[in-house]
């Protein structure tokens, strides 16, 4: 059985493998338990037999105090042998769940490579993501 909980500190680890794995854009520890320690209720793994199988790392883009607050998805990631269960869905859906509700988030964004088809349908058709903008 799959669970999806918020992440905690002793998640970092197999957050960062999980990540190390899967993504060409990688984050030292203490990225992570950054994260972790700066907004804990935005980052959600998915657990099968203590292991980490899937993440997203949520934050706020609070930088500007004249605008209101944004969620960001600053990483999501799921172990190819458990992708096409739903996994990437349930911990977006958390995150975005946990932003609105939490700090208020009217909007949350993300950066996703074009040439990454099924990450690119997943925000688009799925969770109904707008496209801003592309870069090259």
């Amino acid at each position: 059985m799959i669970t999806i909980r918020q992440a905690e500190a002793r998640d970092a680890v197999g957050m960062q493998a999980c990540n190390l794995t899967n993504l060409p854009e990688n984050y030292q520890l203490k990225y992570y338990l950054y994260h972790l320690a700066t907004w804990p209720e935005l980052s959600f793994v998915a657990i099968t037999n203590n292991r980490v199988v899937g993440y997203v790392l949520g934050k706020m883009n609070d930088d500007d105090p004249e605008t209101p607050l944004d969620g960001h998805i600053t990483s999501l990631s799921v172990l190819r042998s458990y992708r096409r269960l739903g996994l990437a869905e349930r911990l977006m859906t958390q995150a975005q769940r946990a932003m609105a509700e939490v700090f208020g988030a009217q909007r949350v964004s993300l950066h996703v490579r074009v040439s990454n088809v099924a990450a690119f349908s997943l925000y688009k058709n799925t969770l109904k993501f707008d496209i801003k903008d592309t870069e090259k």
